[in-house]
């Protein structure tokens, strides 16, 4: 008789489920009031009728600098061609001589 078969499903039979699968915390395996969310944090708070007050100072600031004066553009192409040194001066010479 051959072993292989016998072999192969004690091996599946002694098989066990990864332990890190286990470790994930989902709502199927939580109780019942178990809400994961999204990671976000609260911008105001619930009041007892039902109602959401926002609080200012929960509220994200973005600090933007002025680039009234700033010499790059705010869009890079997606098909943008690599420039060595040597053509990035010649390019410059070129255009400094068309100028003048």
């Amino acid at each position: 008789m051959p072993l292989g078969p016998i072999v192969s499903s004690l091996g599946r039979a002694m098989r066990r489920k990864r332990a890190s699968s286990l470790d994930i915390l989902s709502s199927k395996r939580a109780p019942r009031d178990y809400y994961r969310g999204k990671n976000c944090k609260p911008t105001g708070f619930h009041t007892r009728k039902g109602g959401y007050v926002i609080v200012d100072e929960k509220l994200p600031r973005f600090v933007v600098p002025d680039l009234t004066d700033f010499k790059l553009k705010p869009y890079v192409s997606q098909c943008a061609r690599d420039l060595t040194a040597s053509t990035t001066s010649s390019t410059t010479a070129e255009s400094t001589e068309n100028k003048s």
